[in-house]
């Protein structure tokens, strides 16, 4: 296990934290470790990651909708997820090749991690999404 993913580890035991499964990634070269874990939105279970690796970034994603684009919605998702992400500085929405909605934050981690950096952003994450989820999901919805 990377310094990074021990000291997220220490955080989650010393806090009493159990939701969330650890993976360590063979043969990748980083030492990549992924905790696995979900946020709940609106009474949904969101699949959330936190990737730590030997490199200076740490990435939070979680996962909106997944497949969330269709033929119908594509225009207006397009367009509500560059609008959202234009306003929001520390965390980005985009749509993967599969049309899955995520939310990325990436932390630049110079030196030794504070678990509690992480956990932050999960603050953030949780605030925003109870904000705008709904709103994001009439949008995916109406493509229905």
């Amino acid at each position: 296990m990377n310094q990074k993913a021990e000291a997220f580890q220490a955080y989650l035991t010393e806090k009493d934290i159990h939701s969330f499964s650890v993976d360590e990634l063979k043969g990748d070269g980083q030492k990549t470790v992924v905790f696995r874990s979900f946020l709940t939105i609106e009474g949904q279970q969101l699949p959330t990651i936190v990737i730590l690796d030997e490199t200076i970034f740490a990435l939070v994603r979680v996962q909106i909708a997944p497949k969330a684009m269709s033929e119908e919605n594509q225009l207006e998702l397009l367009a509500r997820v560059n609008e959202e992400s234009s306003g929001y500085k520390p965390f980005k929405l985009y749509l993967n090749k599969e049309g899955d909605l995520l939310l990325d934050v990436c932390l630049v981690i110079e030196e030794e991690l504070k678990g509690d950096t992480i956990y932050t952003m999960f603050s953030l994450i949780i605030d925003y999404l109870n904000a705008n989820y709904r709103q994001l999901m009439k949008v995916i919805w109406q493509g229905e």
